[in-house]
């Protein structure tokens, strides 16, 4: 599971929309219908003379985040900001899986919700893209941790698909202590009989705010964790628990699974995009020397950009600090 984001619901209050897809087609052939979509849009749209908007930006969101992710961003699209409004026209949706759009929670699935991987993710993002907006080309995709794993699988399977990809605090593969710690949720959320019920037990809730906390120790810095008290700590791991619980153990279990086998580092060489990679130094869970850095020797027309904060995997959270490089980067899309 790759850092769970315990987000502001009322941040973009009124500002979510829905749409409705037909249908659509999971890996594995299952196949749901009436799927729903939930996301919003920022910034202004222009348009090529076939009228189909021509500077989109989609913000991926990590684990079982939101539409309302985007506020990461927010700091930077002011006037002459690297993500200025008045030139790119945002789109963030929430993706499939987490419980704004068709997941096992907001279908009443559960559990026989069909299992679905991040090319899953993908592609219900390309579709939605296409029947909302007309969209088959988008200008950028920016994602965050399993946002990351969304753009990097767009990029490959559509290799045409985005002129550029801003991918932060991330990987192209989930490895090592990643993985095991992703094998870990899972175990603890298998050995729960009634896990298997279909619905929300006393005993279910425990075993879900266990497997929440779990990722804890993967947000903010060791550095960070280390400079606090052990009774703010007591209070930032028992508020983190509290928090996690407003979480549907199903979705967090199903989203858990599609990271857990993430891997497309043998498809990194059908990238056409140019890559902007955003690693920070004290990320417990991407540290760049294992996960940024390689990323970047392995993609062509790369550029990496090593972030120093003490918010860790959170620091997305400020972004702005690295505002004149990203500058510099997005000089290459007006």
């Amino acid at each position: 599971m790759v850092g769970i984001e315990i987000y502001d619901e009322d941040y973009f209050d009124d500002k979510n929309e829905f749409f409705t897809l037909d249908s659509f087609e999971f890996e594995n052939g299952k196949v749901l219908n009436d799927v729903s979509v939930e996301y919003m849009t920022f910034g202004t749209p222009k348009y090529d003379k076939k009228g189909v908007i021509e500077n989109a930006i989609v913000y991926c969101h990590g684990s079982l985040g939101n539409f309302s992710s985007m506020k990461k961003i927010i700091p930077l699209v002011g006037e002459d900001g690297p993500f200025d409004e008045n030139k790119y026209f945002f789109i963030c949706m929430s993706a499939l899986g987490s419980p704004g759009s068709c997941s096992p929670s907001s279908t009443g699935l559960k559990n026989k919700f069909p299992k679905y991987s991040i090319k899953d993710v993908a592609n219900f993002q390309k579709q939605f893209l296409l029947k909302k907006f007309n969209i088959t080309h988008v200008l950028g995709m920016i994602g965050n941790s399993m946002g990351g794993f969304v753009s990097l699988t767009q990029a490959i399977e559509s290799p045409d698909f985005a002129d550029f990809i801003i991918c932060g605090v991330s990987s192209y593969k989930v490895a090592g202590h990643d993985y095991i710690l992703s094998r870990f949720v899972n175990e603890i959320i298998e050995s729960d009989p009634d896990y298997n019920k279909g619905e929300m037990t006393y005993s279910l809730i425990r075993t879900l705010r266990l497997a929440n906390l779990a990722e804890f120790n993967f947000g903010l810095s060791k550095e960070a964790l280390r400079a606090m008290s052990n009774d703010e700590l007591r209070s930032e791991f028992e508020n983190f628990g509290n928090e996690s619980i407003n979480v549907d153990i199903y979705d967090v279990k199903y989203c858990n699974e599609s990271c857990m086998n993430y891997d497309v580092e043998n498809d990194l060489n059908k990238i056409k995009s140019k890559v902007l990679i955003i690693s920070c130094k004290q990320d417990p869970h991407f540290p760049p020397e294992l996960d940024g850095i390689p990323m970047s020797e392995k993609i062509d027309d790369s550029q990496l950009i090593v972030m120093d904060s003490q918010l860790g995997h959170l620091c997305f959270n400020e972004i702005e600090t690295i505002s004149d490089e990203l500058k510099v980067f997005m000089k290459n899309f007006e």
